[in-house]
């Protein structure tokens, strides 16, 4: 498996790092850390596991680059730092007190292949993250934000080429947002939320069962619903600190529990969630035509 950190002009955007295929590699396993500028993730229509740009100079940032095969997985860790990057307890403080700068126009693109199976897991600090999944193959994905915006979707409307086992995502004062999440054929999703923000766009017809497990602390968690046709089975542990907004379609059937009329214990491709809020909200809002 060829390996380059190059710096590859293309106007003001270098190339900094390639992973070659392997056929020896059957699945790629790929960790990226990211503490602050703006990332973007897309497809590729090439056969790279990696091909990684920036508009930044080397000497501005620290880089951590890792690649290593284990059987018929490679794992690639890529770590990138801003020499002079606010750290997380700064971070918080400037989201508390509204001081926080913006992290300008910093930037990495990402480009993976759709011809391998990827593991993906995502960790940002701060900045902003766009994160284009269309027609590639995710077996697993963990999106991790401590105070990031991460958008993700399918923006051309190609579902992930194999099922997803689950997808987690953490949230500790950013935002994630999920739109067309029936695309990613999972069947587990599971959201941790701090006091940050996180959207999930149901909306469509899901094709299989799904397990959505929720836990909110201090912040927001909104999910969008498809029709009324779709078996809905919601459970939820609250407390009097937080709130909890249904909608008109979801029926209380017992304490904390609420299901549509379309819903029964054998309902096929039912969307059922698990849900635990302290001081938070969960925002329930309906498909809207």
């Amino acid at each position: 498996m060829g390996v380059a950190l190059a710096s590859l002009s293309f106007g003001q955007i270098k190339k900094q790092f390639t992973v070659e295929d392997n056929n020896a590699c059957e699945s790629i396993r790929l960790k990226l850390k990211a503490n602050s500028g703006n990332c973007f993730i897309k497809p590729s229509e090439g056969t790279d596991i990696l091909n990684m740009y920036s508009n930044q100079e080397p000497e501005s940032y620290s880089h951590q680059f890792v690649k290593e095969i284990k059987g018929k997985t490679c794992t690639v860790f890529v770590a990138v730092e801003e020499s002079s990057s606010t750290g997380f307890s700064q971070t918080i403080s400037s989201k508390v007190f509204g001081s926080e700068k913006p992290a300008g126009e910093k930037f990495w693109k990402i480009y993976l292949t759709d011809e391998k199976p990827y593991s993906l897991e995502l960790n940002y600090g701060i900045g902003n993250s766009n994160i284009d999944l269309s027609g590639i193959a995710v077996k697993t994905l963990r999106i991790t934000s401590a105070s990031a915006n991460v958008n993700v979707g399918y923006p051309t409307g190609l579902e992930n080429k194999v099922a997803m086992d689950t997808f987690y995502i953490k949230v500790d004062l950013g935002s994630v947002n999920v739109r067309d999440l029936n695309l990613a054929r999972t069947s587990h999703v599971v959201a941790d939320v701090g006091f940050g923000n996180v959207m999930l766009d149901l909306s469509s017809k899901p094709t299989t069962t799904n397990t959505i497990r929720g836990s909110v602390a201090a912040g927001n968690l909104t999910i969008l619903l498809p029709d009324a046709e779709t078996p809905v089975f919601v459970k939820i542990k609250d407390s009097w600190l937080c709130s909890v907004r249904m909608v008109g379609g979801l029926k209380k059937i017992g304490e904390g529990t609420f299901a549509s009329d379309s819903y029964t214990k054998d309902a096929p491709n039912a969307l059922l969630f698990d849900l635990d809020v302290s001081m938070g909200n969960i925002i329930f809002k309906e498909k809207k035509n």
